[in-house]
């Protein structure tokens, strides 16, 4: 019977081989996320929410909660390792084993436990991945600057308790059972030695004869019809304030464009100047000075725009004037301001004339009969006040009015079915080809002579999981698991090809139990398994504390 371990290794592999080879990594990180409402309390209803001797209510508990897992997952990883839930769920399965500590006892952390758990810190890791003390020092010299919100208190406290959470959590690990089949089959994943030759076939040649007919269409259109409803769409005019209206009244000196030109030199490169040449600040600036003045005077003409379409809006909500009244056509007549209807358009594609603006549209779709008319918007060259006419409800479109949509889905979804099934047909005569004696370059060729299709063979060099190639395919990978010495994979299917594998060589390493690498694999496996409990039981408590002090809902 396959253990779960084992099955445990086969669906996660790549994640749970780079946890067990890095030499150091967060001890209990999330493995389990019990849901919460942290952050979020309602003050006017909640006082107290109790979390092993912290206020979940509470802002203050709750910064110094989610500030000390900061700091500690930084110190451990050496850099910003974990943000969001991530960042919480950590939080939390600390504060609870610091809590498991108090429950068994666990001593104080001495100075010299200190000491010994900075030199396996990350963050003061040098290039050789040991302690470096002139970093250590760099970053106590940074804890005294005035702009540093951390003390070395702060960093003494946490990491003394990182220290006896650590305890806690190695005494929940316990030994981490492995049976020996488990580390032969991680052992011979990881170290086995590849020889591995690939095929690739290009999407893109494959041209198959698909005749689309009515009925075809009729058929995939009532079985995919939910891809075509039409979302609801927002019917509108727009009063436009197009920037460039305004440039001309724009004034700017000298000092002012030389500063917005020292504040963006990036979008400023002067385009004579040669490669590895040193920069020549004056004459950089003085290349691109029109460009610098031109658009300093757009992105002030921008903001006139939107003061203007703002006054618009103001007015009528001063003068309570209604759009489509006499007063609104005599406001509009006085400003020479036009209306311009725009084409409906939905929530997720936004107007086309404003370039599909996410801004405009979610604007947009606020309006309704009690509101007609939006506050100014920024808009791509300017600034608009939207005016709603209707909104427009989700519709199902006959086929005729979506046929060529249609008839486009329906030619690509055959191509891609058809093209599984070449790469079935072509798998088999491969393998044919093969036993018959040819060498696998040999057998592709002649299994893909009456094809158009572009084929493209690859033998790549002897690797281990362990080190792969930088660039080796996920394709090639994921195919690996399924092949042995001989044999042909599947063809895999990704974006614009297909790929076979064809395991030329596979060199197992050394199973014995005696070895020495079946030794540090059971170490390996032991502890992974050991942390996974570890982090599961801490997970439990932490479920457990949050429905203990859930506020009760009437």
């Amino acid at each position: 019977m396959i253990s779960w371990i084992q099955r445990y290794f086969q669906q996660h592999f790549r994640i749970v081989f780079a946890l067990i080879l890095g030499s150091t990594i967060i001890s209990f990180i999330i493995a389990f996320a019990p849901g919460s409402n942290f952050g979020k309390t309602d003050r006017r209803n909640a006082v107290t929410r109790p979390f092993f001797g912290y206020n979940l209510a509470s802002q203050e508990d709750q910064g110094r909660i989610i500030g000390d897992a900061n700091l500690s997952a930084n110190l451990q990883s050496g850099y910003n390792a974990l943000e969001g839930a991530d960042l919480q769920n950590y939080a939390f399965q600390r504060v609870a084993a610091l809590a498991l500590a108090d429950e068994l006892h666990v001593p104080a952390t001495s100075k010299q436990e200190i000491a010994d758990f900075i030199k396996n810190l990350r963050a003061f890791a040098g290039q050789d991945g040991q302690f470096d003390a002139v970093r250590y020092g760099q970053f106590r010299d940074s804890l005294k600057s005035s702009n540093s919100r951390v003390t070395e208190a702060d960093v003494s406290r946490v990491i003394a308790d990182d220290v006896r959470a650590d305890k806690v959590q190695r005494i929940l690990s316990g030994p981490g059972y492995v049976l020996a089949n488990d580390v032969k089959t991680q052992l011979d994943r990881a170290d086995s030695l590849w020889t591995l030759a690939t095929a690739t076939a290009d999407f893109a040649t494959f041209k198959p004869s698909i005749p689309v007919t009515d009925a075809a269409l009729a058929k995939y259109y009532e079985e995919n019809s939910f891809r075509y409803t039409i979302a609801p769409r927002v019917v509108v005019s727009a009063a436009f304030f197009p920037a460039a209206a305004y440039t001309a009244g724009v004034n700017v000196g000298e000092s002012e464009v030389r500063a917005y030109y020292d504040a963006n030199p990036a979008r400023f490169p002067n385009p004579a100047a040669k490669p590895g040449a040193k920069a020549d600040a004056a004459a950089d600036y003085a290349a691109v000075r029109p460009q610098v003045e031109a658009a300093l005077k757009l992105e002030r003409a921008q903001r006139l725009a939107v003061k203007a379409a703002s006054d618009l809006s103001f007015a009528l909500y001063d003068g309570k004037i209604e759009p489509g009244s006499a007063a609104f056509d005599s406001l509009l007549a006085s400003q020479k301001i036009h209306l311009q209807p725009l084409a409906p358009f939905t929530r997720e594609e936004g107007p086309a004339e404003f370039g599909h603006s996410a801004d405009i549209a979610a604007e947009a779709f606020k309006l309704e009969s009690g509101r007609t008319y939006s506050d100014a918007l920024a808009a791509p060259g300017g600034a608009v006040v939207l005016f709603w006419k209707e909104t427009l409800p989700s519709r199902q479109p006959a086929l005729a009015e979506v046929r060529d949509r249609v008839a486009a889905d329906y030619t690509a979804n055959e191509k891609s079915k058809r093209f599984v099934e070449f790469g079935r047909t072509l798998r088999s005569l491969i393998e044919n080809r093969l036993k018959a004696g040819d060498t696998f370059e040999k057998a592709v060729a002649s299994a893909a002579s009456a094809t158009s299709v572009k084929i493209e063979c690859k033998t790549l060099a002897p690797f281990s999981r362990r080190n792969p190639p930088k660039d080796l395919d996920y394709s090639v990978a994921g195919a690996m698991d399924r092949l042995e010495k001989g044999q042909l994979s599947d063809m895999v299917i990704a974006k614009d090809h297909g790929l076979f594998v064809y395991a030329i060589d596979k060199k197992l390493p050394d199973l014995s139990e005696s070895g020495p690498a079946f030794a540090a694999m059971r170490a390996q496996i032991a502890a992974v398994n050991g942390r996974i409990g570890a982090s599961a039981r801490l997970s439990a408590l932490v479920e457990q504390e949050l429905k203990r002090s859930e506020p009760v809902v009437k």
